[in-house]
């Protein structure tokens, strides 16, 4: 493979890794302040003991997403050093506040939240949760912002050969940052309410050898976290509508893609469901069409037609000179429609999955079969996510910097294949091992229970530092 291939993949696993503990972290976040305030409202010791539980698990998902952050940040001085000369001066900016700001609020107030149990009133304990979670929000925001230049540049100029802010107020309210905050942290609310009523189902599926206490908690959890996926499934689809449009203005050519456009559409535009494209000959294989809905879904009017990519790479070589302007077809076709079909059946899942388990008839928690759809459920967020960033990412081809700066030209001068190699296949050993670590320390906490905190709580204190469980208390 040449430099570019393996850099961008190496890119894309590095992100691709990380991003899967990003939301992850924000949503089980989102869900345990959720739990903790219903302890302090309702005083029911259930809900108290679900946020101790589930807080568990959000801590091994923020470890674990510090780590792969750090590694992310790192590839960027290794492989695309070019693309920091040009565009460090605008891109480490927000990292920088979002490091320096957002990062310490959550990690000092995670901290507080860790430590205070029992030490500090319940309603100032539930706060140190709360400020986790804006913490993670604002540390989102942030890194979206630098995202957000890379595909709509705005608040900047061109200075000896390098992109220089001179707009930090237009850098912060470019449109695309609110497009993409929006749908982002829809979506990591959506995971967190999913991943929780998913693992609580994957437990009760085990009702025979459970307590009492963990039935009731896990049961609790599974409705707890339905309700915050229904929630968040409902914001993803008014965010994604926003953001759908938002792109058919600014980068037209990846909304033609994501619809298998080569040729202009008809007026109105048919939807295609399925479809696949000849990439070479830029022509569509196969498709199968449904009338009037593309008009729908790009202009809520029953007309209106679409350009297609052929004559938006007209008019992009026109603009930017010639070069070839079409990004792979296939890869966001499909992960467009990966990303909005499980976006539905989280949807459906929280809507049939909360009708079930109301106190009139909750007959979900008898059925296995059901309790199946909803484990499983757990790992359509965690897919969805990461097409939606590959639809994001790869949709901007050939730009790094949409408009300004090439993939070509973001490349480290001075990697060599050979190394690129070496460094791809390290950290897909070092990804493979942290994620077979989580997975694992999830499942024994899952295994555990809420019967190992019962336990622990009603052991006598030590005062032997380096005994095990000391800094528990």
């Amino acid at each position: 493979m040449d430099i570019v291939t393996l850099a961008r993949i190496q890119f894309a696993m590095t992100t691709v890794f990380h991003y899967f503990f990003v939301p992850f972290s924000i949503g089980t976040g989102l869900v345990v302040a959720i739990m903790e305030t219903l302890y302090v409202t309702k005083k029911d010791e259930f809900y108290k003991k679900m946020a101790k539980f589930w807080g568990n698990i959000f801590l091994l998902s923020f470890a674990v997403g510090v780590v792969t952050g750090l590694i992310q940040e790192f590839q960027f001085g290794m492989n695309w050093s070019e693309y920091s000369r040009f565009m460090g001066d605008i891109f480490g900016a927000p990292l920088a506040v979002e490091a320096l700001l957002a990062f310490f609020l959550e990690s000092t107030f995670l901290g507080l939240w860790m430590f205070t149990w029992d030490k500090v009133s319940p309603k100032l304990h539930v706060v140190f949760m709360w400020l986790v979670f804006v913490g993670s929000m604002m540390s989102a925001f942030w890194i979206l912002v630098a995202n957000s230049f890379m595909q709509h540049p705005v608040g900047y100029t061109i200075n000896n050969g390098r992109a220089e802010m001179n707009d930090f107020v237009a850098l912060v309210t470019n449109p695309k940052v609110m497009y993409e905050f929006s749908h982002v942290i829809a979506g990591a609310i959506t995971l967190g309410g999913i991943a929780v009523a998913g693992m609580a189902a994957f437990r009760l599926l085990k009702k025979d050898s459970l307590t009492e206490l963990s039935r009731t908690v896990y049961q609790k959890s599974l409705r707890v976290g339905l309700w915050v996926g229904l929630v968040g499934s409902v914001a993803v689809l008014a965010a994604g509508d926003f953001q759908m449009k938002a792109m058919l203005e600014t980068q037209p050519m990846k909304f033609a893609a994501a619809e298998g456009l080569y040729e202009d559409s008809e007026d109105p535009a048919a939807w295609t469901v399925v479809a696949w494209m000849d990439e070479a000959k830029k022509e569509r294989v196969f498709g199968i069409e449904v009338p009037y809905i593309l008009s729908i879904l790009s202009y809520h009017e029953l007309s209106g037609s679409v350009d297609g990519m052929n004559t938006i790479n007209e008019r992009l070589i026109e603009e930017y000179g010639e070069r070839n302007y079409f990004p792979p077809v296939n890869a966001l076709f499909w992960n467009f429609r990966v990303m909005a079909g499980f976006g539905m059946l989280m949807l459906m899942v929280s809507i049939v999955g909360l009708f079930f388990t109301r106190k009139k008839k909750p007959i979900l928690y008898e059925k296995p079969w059901m309790l199946w759809i909803v484990a499983l459920t757990t790992f359509a967020p965690f897919l969805a996510n990461t097409a939606g960033w590959l639809l994001t990412e790869l949709g901007r081809y050939p730009w790094t910097a949409y408009g300004l700066f090439t993939i070509e030209e973001s490349v480290s001068p001075n990697v060599s294949a050979t190394s690129l190699l070496i460094s791809n296949i390290s950290y897909f050993t070092l990804f493979t091992i942290l994620g077979s670590i989580m997975v694992y320390l999830v499942i024994r906490t899952l295994k555990k229970g809420p019967d190992a905190l019962e336990a622990a709580e009603h052991e006598e204190p030590t005062i032997d530092p380096f005994a095990g469980g000391a800094f528990n208390e």
